[in-house]
C-alpha cells in the first residue's frame, strides 16, 4: 500500500510515496521479492509495472501508484520480505528516503546501493567489479544464509557446493550465485553460457578451441520457466509422492445439461450458467451424498468436511490456478456460476486473494471444453479427490432392444487409495450421473 510523508516547499505541497508488501490473505505473513521490473533512477509512470513479488500460490505485480522517480529500493531479487514492509519509494530527484527505509535494510557497508541518489556506476568501474567483490564475505551453501530462491536451486539439483561467495546484503547467497557456480564447472563460452538451460549440465567438453563449449553444443536457446511454473512442478510432484493415486471413468446422458443450457441462453432474465457451472453445481450435490471424497488428509488423520469448499481449475496467463468457492454447498446454480466467473476474472488479472486460492475441499477439473475425451487429474494433497470433466461426445447405448445414440458427457474421478476405496469411489461416480441425468428437475433457476 502507497504511503506518503508531505514536504512544504514554499507553499507547494512536495510528496514521497512508499508502497509496501500488501498482505495477500489472513495465512500470508511473508513475500518472495521475485523480480524487480524498474531500477531505481528509473522514470514510473501511474500503473507502471515496477516489481513481482510471490506468495506460496500465485506471483503479484506491483504497480507504480503515482508517477515520478524511483528513488529507492530497499530489497534483492530473492530476499523474503514481511506484509505491510516498505518496499520501494518514488518521488521526486533528491528527495530524502531514509525516513522510509525499513529497520531490517538500515545502510551499512555491506548493503547494496539500491537509491537513485548515488552517482551511476561507470563502465569501467563495472569492469572492475569481480576483484572488489574478492574480499565479500563468504557463506555455506548448507547455512542458513541462503535467499528462499537459492535454497529451492540448491535443494531441487541436489547442489551444495560448500562455501560460497554470496553477492547479496552481508554476504547472503543468492540464486545467481549459485547459478553461476553451477554452470561453471566447464570452460563454457559466454555466447554458451547465455544459451544454457536453466537446470541443464553443459558438456565437459565442447567443440571449441580446446574444448571449450560454444552455444551450437548446447542446441537451441530456451525460455526459463516462470516461477508459478516451478511451483506448479513441485506441488504435482509431492501431489504423487505423497498419495496413491488412482482413476476411476464413467459417463452420463448430457442430454438433459444441453436442454436446460439452451433454456437458460434463450431466457433474458436468469442468470449466464455454462455448462461448466451445471457440471459443478451437480458434483457439490452429488458430494453432499458421498462425503468420502470431501475430506482432508493430513498427518494420518482424516478430517471429513460438512461444507463443500469448491475448488475449480482456472488457466491463466501465469499458469495454473486453484480458485475456490467457499460454500458452495449452500448455493443456487446461478450463485455458483456467479462466484466462479468472479473468481475466474480475479485469477486471469493477477488480482484474486491468496485466501480464495486454499482451503477447497474437494476440486473440479474441466479440459472437455478442449475436447479431452478423458484424462487423469492429480489430486490437490490435502485433499482426497478430485473431478476430471471430460468432452461431450456421442456415443452407442442399448435401450429396450434398440442401440440409440446419445450425447454422453465423461468424468475422470482420482482418489487417494490411503482414504478412498474404489467402491466409494465408483458410488461417487455412479450418484454424479444421477444428479447429471435429473440436472433440469435439480436446478431452480
Amino acid at each position: 500500500m502507497p504511503r506518503g510523508r508531505l514536504e512544504v516547499d514554499r507553499g507547494v505541497q512536495v510528496m514521497a510515496t512508499s508502497v509496501e508488501v500488501p498482505k495477500f490473505g489472513n495465512t500470508v505473513e511473508e513475500c518472495i521479492l521475485s523480480r524487480w521490473e524498474k531500477r531505481p533512477g528509473d522514470p514510473v509512470a501511474v500503473g507502471d509495472l515496477v516489481a513481482e513479488i510471490e506468495t506460496d500460490k500465485a506471483t503479484f505485480e506491483l504497480m507504480a501508484p503515482v508517477e515520478g522517480i524511483l528513488l529507492a529500493a530497499f530489497f534483492e531479487e530473492g530476499a523474503l520480505v514481511p506484509v505491510f514492509t516498505n518496499l520501494f519509494v518514488i518521488g521526486k530527484p533528491g528527495e530524502d528516503v531514509e525516513a522510509f527505509r525499513p529497520k531490517a535494510v538500515a545502510v551499512s557497508s555491506s548493503a547494496p546501493d539500491t537509491t537513485a541518489s548515488k552517482t551511476p556506476k561507470s563502465p569501467s568501474s563495472a569492469a572492475t567489479a569481480p576483484a572488489a567483490q574478492a574480499h565479500a564475505p563468504v557463506a555455506d551453501s548448507s547455512s542458513g544464509t541462503l535467499s528462499p530462491r537459492a535454497r529451492r536451486f540448491a535443494e531441487e539439483r541436489g547442489f551444495h557446493p560448500g562455501v560460497v561467495q554470496g553477492s547479496g546484503p552481508g554476504g547472503r547467497v543468492l540464486e545467481s550465485d549459485l547459478r553461476d557456480l553451477y554452470f561453471s564447472s566447464p570452460r563454457v563460452s559466454e555466447t554458451a553460457k547465455a544459451h544454457a538451460l536453466d537446470g541443464a549440465e553443459a558438456p565437459r567438453e565442447g567443440s571449441g578451441p580446446a574444448g571449450m563449449v560454444l552455444a551450437s553444443d548446447l542446441g537451441p536457446p530456451a525460455v526459463r520457466i516462470s516461477n508459478i511454473r516451478e511451483r506448479i512442478a513441485r506441488r504435482m510432484r509431492e501431489s504423487l509422492a505423497s498419495t496413491a493415486q488412482y482413476t476411476l471413468n464413467s459417463s452420463a446422458d448430457a442430454g438433459g445439461l444441453l436442454r436446460l443450457r439452451a433454456k437458460i441462453k434463450q431466457s433474458g432474465t436468469t442468470p449466464d450458467i455454462n455448462l461448466n457451472d451445471l457440471v459443478a453445481f451437480c458434483a457439490v450435490k452429488a458430494v453432499l451424498e458421498m462425503p468420502d471424497v470431501n475430506a482432508l488428509f493430513i498427518d494420518g488423520k482424516i478430517y471429513k468436511s460438512a461444507a463443500v469448499h469448491l475448488g475449480f481449475a482456472c488457466d491463466t496467463p501465469r499458469g495454473l490456478l486453484v480458485p475456490v468457492v467457499r460454500d458452495a454447498h449452500r448455493m443456487s446454480a446461478g450463485e455458483l456460476a456467479l462466484s466462479m466467473k468472479q473468481l475466474t476474472e480475479q485469477a486471469v488479472k493477477g488480482t484474486i486473494s491468496a485466501d480464495d486460492l486454499s482451503g477447497a475441499t474437494f476440486t473440479v477439473s474441466n479440459l472437455g471444453n478442449l475436447g479431452i475425451e478423458s484424462f487423469t487429474p492429480l489430486i490437490n494433497p490435502p485433499q482426497v479427490a478430485i473431478l476430471g470433466v471430460d468432452t461431450i461426445q456421442l456415443k452407442p447405448v442399448r435401450r429396450n432392444g434398440n442401440v440409440e445414440f446419445i450425447d454422453s458427457i465423461g468424468f475422470s474421478l482420482t482418489c487417494d487409495h490411503q482414504v478412498v476405496d474404489g467402491a466409494p469411489g465408483a458410488w461417487f461416480l455412479k450418484v454424479l450421473k444421477e444428479k447429471i441425468e435429473t440436472v433440469e428437475t435439480l436446478c431452480t433457476i
